[in-house]
This record gives structure tokens, sequence and C-alpha cells, in this order.
């Protein structure tokens, strides 16, 4: 241990006196350069502290986006097998309709439909509405035009395949004749 006698004569003999050229500096003003720097930690902190925020709060809502959205696959993968249900049901002539043999085949076609119908509705799958509407390059892809003198021009008149949303976003657009002046 240093004793002060010696602290004394340290400082009697210039020991801790600055050489030439070295800057001076004041407790004061070590005190203000301490407080700079302080501040610009303590801003870099709350900088980093809100890129954290900001980053959990991003990484939630795709977390959420990705539950929400996850059976579109699948959804997407359904809508052919309602397409061909549709498709066998189409085909029955009337006349076979009315054989009794076929009606309870018939029957639960129809009714295995309306329940992928209830179920696509029941989590979030509907029908994008086409016949009559106007043309939306969102919803729906014109496949042809169809020369009409009833119809707007643009105004859709046939549907060869029906499109689906899924909640908010489109699974497959519908295929739709539009009308064009005849």
């Amino acid at each position: 241990m240093i004793d002060e006698q010696e602290l004394k004569d340290q400082a009697e003999d210039g020991a801790d006196a600055p050489e030439a050229g070295e800057d001076e500096t004041t407790p004061d003003q070590d005190l203000i350069q301490l407080a700079k720097e302080l501040e610009e930690v303590r801003q870099h902190a709350l900088y980093a502290q809100a890129e954290t925020q900001n980053v959990r709060r991003r990484l939630e809502q795709e977390k959420q986006t990705a539950a929400a959205y996850a059976a579109t696959g699948f959804a997407r993968d359904m809508l052919s097998v309602k397409d061909n249900l549709d498709r066998a049901l189409a085909a029955v002539p009337e006349e076979l309709r009315q054989d009794e043999k076929l009606k309870s085949l018939l029957a639960g076609i129809e009714a295995t439909s309306r329940e992928l119908d209830s179920v696509f509705q029941r989590n979030g799958v509907t029908k994008v509405e086409a016949l009559g509407q106007p043309l939306d390059p969102h919803r729906h892809q014109a496949m042809v035009e169809i020369p009409s003198d009833e119809a707007e021009p643009g105004t859709i008149v046939q549907e060869m395949q029906a499109g689906y949303m899924f909640k908010d976003r489109l699974l497959r657009p519908a295929l739709v004749g539009v009308a064009k002046k005849g």
C-alpha cells in the first residue's frame, strides 16, 4: 500500500504532472465525456430492444399466418374431388335419374357433394361468384371471348370451372367466358 507521505512526495516531484503535448482534462470534462458515452450506450440499447421487439412481433404474425393458411394445399387438392363429384352428377341423364335402381346412388353422390360444400364453408373455402359479374383478374381467368348482344362487354357469361377462395386468398381462379360486342 502506498501511504500518504509517498503520494505527497510524488506530487511535489511532479511525477503525476502531464508531459508537454498531453491534453489536460479536468474532472468535469471527464464526467461530461462519460455522460455522452453513457447516453450513446443507452441509445444503442434502446435500438436493440426495439429491433428485438419488432422481430418478435413479425415472427408472431408469420406464425399466425402460417397457422391460418396451413390447410391451403389440402383445400386445393380437395377442389379436384369436388369437381369430379359435380361432373359425375352433371353427366347423369334425366332418364337415369328416374331409374329406381340408380336413385339411391345419385342421392349418395349428391349428399357427398353437399357435405363437401359444408366442410368447405366451415373451413373458410368459398366459391368465387362469376356468372353475370364483371371480369376481375384477381378472381377470374378469361378463357374465351363470346360475342353477345345481351351482356355488357367484359361481363362473364359462361363459367367453365368454378373458382374458390380460402379465407381472403385465391385458391383457384374461375375459368370463364367473357362477353364481347357481337
